[in-house]
């Protein structure tokens, strides 16, 4: 697992160089290190499958279009009635925006994954005994309303518990893991497709509770964020967690103790300017600035025409001619696998690279697949053309690595690094509001226009990935409304610690308010060592 070494910016505190120093002068890998290893074989079933939940809610709604059983069972609902089945369960997402940030705050990032996790296992189980339209409606949205304290918490327990050599490469692949669900959910309803009664659909909808319950198996197998003990005054617990695990156990190490030093510093300092609720995501312009650059990945990330293969792949492939049941299963399953494999290979590279270049990079080459398609489609509808009906099929395959480059990879990357400790959740939450509603809204126009408007909606997203390219490269006179210290409405973050992040988007005044306070913590380097100050050294 390989990331980018967290380098020095201009402006940073000595702390952020020294921090690094020492990651860079460090060969071992993490594979190499025991404690470290074993965290992330851990990591793995407890956080990463997360994800996978959303995606395996996805393919399975996109495989349960080619089962008999569950159209006759609903009345094969078509148009809007299709739509507001695939968006209950980011109804159910939006719902529960208000109250994430609350619980992980409250109660940590362990326990809000697990209380995620218990009401999507119930939503599962419900879903999968539904009796009617409402009650499978019901189900998911309650589905829907776990599933983003599981995900909010998981992204900022990975960026907030792993070593800074590979945190970048952890916030990658947690996002990646949502083709693992993906592809599971597909490959279970090509065999349950085989099943000739009502648990056909029945067994996929149960099974969606199986990644909830491996989270609470492994909920207490890996340890609370630092950051958040550090928070909650346990101090002594946090630095023994970043010694176990950043220096595998040697208290002689100098990265703990300065880690441990940044996370205080920042935590106080953000502390002091702290207004209490939602509105402290708007109280400056760094933090409006914060706020648009979210919302905006929000949209981006779910309104770029992704909805359309994730969740629509079945009438897509009716419209350009394959109508057999169990070739269109099996296309889900292929471009599931295909995305699972782009994404996780993506995730292994893109965080080496800047990230406003990288999200450039993926929005022009979206652009241009989503016009190639749109071009094929046409012509295959007008035609007849079988070719370009196996043109949209590739174009379908060639939209996996173009997305993966930025919206998959760098995404939750992004976002722990632009949102300081203690707004993190909220920010992640206020990102999850507009990704959710943006998914919601497509889940439930995208059968609806393609059922009316056929090969020509597709040039809603043309237009709308345009629009992606333009925001994120925008820059100067507009771009200094919303920060004074900015250029560009998606600002480069790569190469620099968490801590050292925390007042990138601030003033100048503010900058040199947290430059004076870190050399004040490094002039009193004792508040980390007198925790743990013990004879043999040893955590």
């Amino acid at each position: 697992m390989a990331g980018g070494v967290p380098g020095v910016a201009a402006g940073g505190s000595d702390n952020d160089a020294i921090i690094a120093t020492l990651v860079a002068n460090d060969p071992v890998k993490w594979w190499n290190k025991p404690n470290l290893r074993r965290l992330y074989l851990l990591l793995v079933p407890f956080c990463f499958f997360i994800e996978s939940t959303s995606g395996f809610d996805s393919s399975m709604m996109n495989g349960m279009q080619a089962l008999k059983y569950w159209k006759d069972y609903f009345g094969d609902p078509k148009g809007g009635e299709l739509g507001l089945l695939v968006a209950c369960y980011n109804l159910g997402a939006l719902t529960s925006i208000p109250f994430i940030s609350i619980v992980s705050d409250h109660v940590g990032r362990r326990w809000s994954i697990v209380f995620g996790s218990v009401i999507m296992i119930i939503g599962a189980i419900m879903q999968g005994l539904s009796v009617n339209l409402a009650m499978f409606i019901f189900s998911r949205i309650f589905l829907g309303h776990g599933i983003v304290y599981a995900i909010v918490a998981g992204a900022a327990l990975l960026g907030e518990l792993g070593h800074p050599r590979e945190r970048a490469t952890l916030g990658a692949l947690f996002n990646a893991s949502y083709s693992i669900g993906a592809v599971i959910g597909a490959g279970i309803v090509v065999r349950t497709l085989l099943i000739p009664n009502d648990w056909s659909w029945r067994l996929p909808s149960l099974l969606q509770a199986l990644p909830s319950v491996l989270q609470i198996t492994f909920a207490f197998t890996v340890p609370e964020s630092p950051r958040w003990l550090i928070s909650k005054d346990r101090q002594e617990e946090a630095l023994k967690i970043l010694i176990k695990y950043h220096a595998e156990g040697d208290a002689s190490q100098e990265l703990p103790h300065v880690e441990f030093a940044e996370i205080k510093r920042a935590l106080e300092m953000e502390n002091e300017s702290r207004r209490r609720g939602w509105v402290e995501l708007f109280q400056t312009k760094g933090m409006r600035h914060r706020s648009f650059v979210a919302a905006s990945l929000g949209l981006f990330v779910q309104f770029s025409g992704n909805n359309l293969i994730s969740q629509y792949l079945v009438p897509i492939l009716k419209k350009i001619g394959i109508t057999d049941s169990h070739t269109q299963v099996r296309y889900n399953v292929g471009t599931q696998a295909w995305a699972l494999l782009v994404a996780v290979l993506m995730a292994n590279i893109t965080p080496r690279f800047p990230r406003r270049r990288m999200y450039l990079l993926c929005a022009a080459c979206l652009t241009c697949v989503y016009t190639a398609w749109t071009i094929a489609q046409a012509r295959n509808r007008i035609t007849g053309s079988k070719a370009s009906g196996y043109a949209v099929l590739v174009f379908i395959f060639l939209y996996q690595p173009a997305y993966c480059i930025g919206y998959n990879a760098l995404t939750y990357v992004y976002m722990v690094e632009i949102f300081p400790y203690y707004v993190r959740t909220k920010g992640l939450s206020w990102f999850q509001l507009w990704g959710r509603a943006a998914v919601m809204f497509s889940s439930f126009v995208n059968p609806i226009g393609l059922e009316n408007a056929d090969w020509k909606y597709l040039i809603v997203y043309v237009c709308w990935l345009c629009l992606e390219i333009i925001i994120i490269y925008c820059k100067h006179d507009l771009c200094q409304k919303i920060s004074d210290s900015l250029f560009f409405f998606f600002p480069e973050t790569y190469g620099k610690t968490l801590e050292e992040l925390t007042f990138l988007f601030e003033s100048e005044d503010e900058k040199a308010k947290f430059a004076s306070a870190a050399h004040k913590v490094l002039d009193n380097p004792g508040v980390a060592m007198e925790l743990h100050e013990q004879p043999d050294k040893k955590a």
